[in-house]
């Protein structure tokens, strides 16, 4: 039996497809979870735990669960080992920048510089022993955006191969993970439509086949807002403070598991399009596809 649900959360529609006799059943169970997730893990509610641990910086330690220890403790790898082309530090250039709300501006320079303080992923002291999180400095934000969605997928795939499913898809708007063979497909594969860059959402531009792989599409053109002629998108630069400056127009990666194509979707969008192809080709079992502001298309040796 076939269930599909479509869920309104997380700021955006979650699609979920899968087969398993009780798919009804299974759904609903995933949709509980995704609930939880997002109200411990958001870094927009003042109650999460997350914020519990933002609203404590510079005072204390918070203890907080397993699972968001062990992604804060992931994210912190990662902003370390890419010196903070990735940064789970970040949310304090992100509220100053405010890119996707209504009072989105361009700050002074004397704003942007305060935050450029708090940003330091070396800053976040973790105790694996208590699962306490720890901000050296008041002010400081864990913003886990770049990377909850991926381990959400990751998480809901686990639960249903634990029950026997047959096949799965979910889709957290754009960020998508396949399970088993694709129905009513031959050849098994799931077609993975990319988006075009400079068109509206669900516009493709190219499919991928896909099978127990994530695709994740990171553009310029998901947030972004216009002041005085200039445009300014919401992937930002640790070291400037501003948004990334690069040739890129959007870059998708391919993986086994949703959590490390989020990861390289903002780690590598601040090299130029030659040096994230290359960069991509460096990395075992990940595949990949750049798209210019040009127009230009490059694609990793693997995906070729």
């Amino acid at each position: 039996m076939e269930a599909v649900k479509l869920v309104e959360l997380m700021g955006t529609v979650i699609e979920m497809k899968v087969g398993h006799p009780e798919a009804e059943a299974l759904l609903e169970k995933s949709e509980a979870k995704l609930r939880d997730y997002e109200y411990r893990f958001s870094a927009n509610r003042d109650d999460s735990m997350l914020m519990r641990v933002n609203q404590a910086a510079g005072k204390e330690a918070v203890e907080v669960d397993e699972d968001l220890f062990d992604l804060i403790q992931l994210a912190k790898k990662v902003s370390v080992s890419t010196e903070g082309r990735f940064n789970l530090a970040i949310g304090p250039l992100v509220k100053l920048w405010h890119i996707g709300f209504s009072d989105a501006r361009v700050p002074s320079q004397a704003e942007i510089d305060e935050r450029l303080d708090l940003i330091d992923p070396h800053k976040v002291q973790l105790d694996p022993t208590t699962h306490k999180v720890y901000l050296e400095q008041a002010g400081m934000e864990i913003d886990l955006g770049a990377i909850a969605k991926g381990y959400f997928a990751d998480q809901i795939v686990a639960d249903w191969r634990r029950a026997g499913a047959d096949y799965g898809l979910i889709n957290l708007g754009g960020n998508v993970l396949v399970m088993g063979d694709a129905p009513n497909r031959q050849d098994g594969f799931w077609r993975i439509g990319i988006q075009r860059p400079d068109a509206i959402r669900g516009e493709v531009m190219a499919t991928v086949p896909v099978k127990n792989q994530s695709v994740v599409t990171s553009g310029i053109y998901e947030r972004s807002f216009k002041q005085e002629g200039h445009s300014y998108h919401h992937i930002l630069d640790s070291k400037t403070g501003y948004p990334i400056e690069t040739d890129l127009a959007s870059l998708t990666i391919i993986a086994p598991q949703s959590v490390f194509c989020e990861i390289w979707t903002t780690a590598l969008f601040a090299l130029s399009s030659e040096e994230a192809v290359a960069a991509i080709d460096d990395l075992k079992g990940i595949e990949g596809l750049v798209v210019t502001q040009a127009g230009k298309i490059l694609v990793s040796q693997a995906l070729a």
